[in-house]
C-alpha cells in the first residue's frame, strides 16, 4: 500500500516509524520547507531513496495519484482542508489531532468521507496504549458497575522555545492552546471512557505564564454526561520545570482505576470487586515510551490498514475526532461566555475566541 506524509514537523517521525513498521511503502513526503523533508528522511536512513517523491505542494502530490493513504501532520489549522482534498481525490487519511478547528469542518469531513467511501482515522493514538486498552476491556466487561465520575490531568511544561520553533503554535487560527494541542488526547480518552454523550460543560481557561500566546496555558472544566457520570478536566503547560504526568482516573461502584505516567502509559491503581486472571499483571503494568507521544502510532496505522482492506470503520474514526474537538471547543465557549454550554455544539470555531487574552510579546 502506497502512503504519503504531508507535513514533516515535530510529530512526523512517529508517522514514518509507524508506516514502515506496518510494511507500507512511503511513496511521497510533502512540506513547504524542503529542508524539513530532507532532515526527516535522513533521520530514518531514507535520504537516498529515489522512490520517495518530494513535494512542496500537497495538491500536486494528489494530482499525480498513486497514493492510497495519506497522513496529515501539518499545523492544525490546515488539517481540515487537506483532509477534504485527500477525500475528494479518493485517498484514505489519518489526521493528526485536532482533526479540524471548527465543528463545521469536522462535520464536513465526516459527511464527505461517507459519501465518497473514504476511510478517515483521527490520530488519537493513546487509545492503543496497553494501560488504556486494559481499562477499556474492564469497562466493556462491566467491571466498574455504574460509573460515578472520572478525571483527566495533563500536567506538562512547554517553554517559549517550543512556541518560537513554530509561530503557528498558540494561535487561535492554527492551533489553540494547551487544551486543543496537548490535552486533547486525554480529553478524547475521558469522553470515550465515561460514555460519550454529554449534556453540558462548564469551563475556565486562563493564560498565566505565556503572555506571548493568543491562547490558554491552563484550562479546567466540569463535564456532565447524559448517563449521569461527571468528568473533570485539567490541562496545562505551566508545570515547572518539565512534564509531570498525564493521568486518567475512573471511579465506579465496583471498581477504581488510575492510569498514569507521562502519557497514560502506566497503571497506578487497579482495584475491582471481582477478580480476573490478568489483575496481578495489570496492577503493575508499565509501558516504556521514549516520549510523550507514546507507542500508539504503530498500532493505529495497523488498524487503519485493516480497516481499508476489510472495508470497516477505523478503531478511532472521524466521529471520535469530532467528539474530542467538540469538547475542547465547548470548554472554550464556556470560558468565553462565563456560562455552561449545552451539547451538541453547532457551528463553533476556535477563531471565534480571538481576543480572549491580550497578547504581550514582552513577556
Amino acid at each position: 500500500m502506497n502512503c504519503a506524509l504531508i507535513g514533516c514537523g515535530r510529530i512526523a517521525a512517529n508517522h514514518i516509524k509507524a508506516a514502515i513498521g506496518n510494511g507500507l511503502h512511503l511513496s511521497a513526503v510533502c512540506d513547504v520547507k524542503p529542508e524539513a523533508m530532507e532532515a526527516l528522511l535522513a533521520k530514518h536512513g531514507l535520504a537516498g531513496d529515489a522512490s520517495i517523491k518530494r513535494y512542496t505542494d500537497y495538491r500536486q502530490l494528489l494530482a499525480e495519484g498513486g497514493i492510497e493513504l495519506a497522513a496529515i501532520a501539518t499545523e492544525s489549522g490546515l488539517h481540515a482542508q487537506i483532509a477534504l482534498d485527500c477525500i475528494d481525490a479518493g485517498v484514505h487519511v489519518i489526521i493528526e489531532k485536532p482533526m479540524a478547528m471548527s465543528m463545521a469542518d469536522a462535520e464536513e469531513i465526516i459527511r464527505r468521507s461517507r459519501t465518497r467511501g473514504v476511510k478517515v482515522c483521527a490520530c488519537h493514538q493513546n487509545r492503543f496504549n496497553a494501560a488504556v486498552q486494559e481499562a477499556r476491556k474492564a469497562l466493556e466487561g462491566g467491571r466498574f458497575g455504574r460509573l460515578s465520575h472520572g478525571s483527566i490531568h495533563v500536567r506538562w511544561n512547554r517553554n517559549r522555545e517550543y512556541y518560537t520553533q513554530a509561530p503557528w503554535r498558540g494561535t487561535w487560527a492554527q492551533d489553540g492552546g494547551c487544551l486543543m494541542n496537548q490535552c486533547i488526547h486525554g480529553i478524547d480518552l475521558l469522553r470515550w471512557m465515561l460514555g460519550g454523550a454529554i449534556d453540558q460543560v462548564y469551563g475556565v481557561t486562563r493564560r498565566q505564564f505565556h503572555g506571548y500566546l493568543e491562547c490558554e496555558d491552563i484550562g479546567m472544566a466540569v463535564v456532565s454526561f447524559k448517563n449521569g457520570a461527571v468528568g473533570t478536566i485539567e490541562g496545562t503547560t505551566n508545570v515547572y520545570p518539565q512534564n509531570l504526568e498525564e493521568t486518567l482516573c475512573l471511579f465506579g461502584e465496583r471498581g477504581t482505576v488510575k492510569l498514569g505516567g507521562t502519557s497514560v502509559n502506566h497503571i497506578d491503581v487497579w482495584k475491582f470487586a471481582d477478580t480476573w486472571e490478568a489483575d496481578a499483571k495489570n496492577a503493575g503494568l508499565r509501558e516504556a515510551t521514549s516520549n510523550v507521544y507514546g507507542n500508539g502510532h504503530t498500532a493505529l496505522y495497523g488498524d487503519m490498514i485493516e480497516a481499508i482492506r476489510h472495508d470497516r470503520a477505523p478503531y478511532v474514526d472521524a466521529a471520535a475526532g469530532r467528539d474530542a474537538l467538540e469538547l475542547v471547543l465547548a470548554v472554550y465557549q464556556s470560558s468565553f461566555t462565563g456560562q455552561p454550554v449545552k451539547l451538541p455544539l453547532e457551528d463553533v470555531s476556535s477563531i471565534q475566541f480571538q481576543g480572549m487574552f491580550p497578547v504581550s510579546w514582552a513577556m
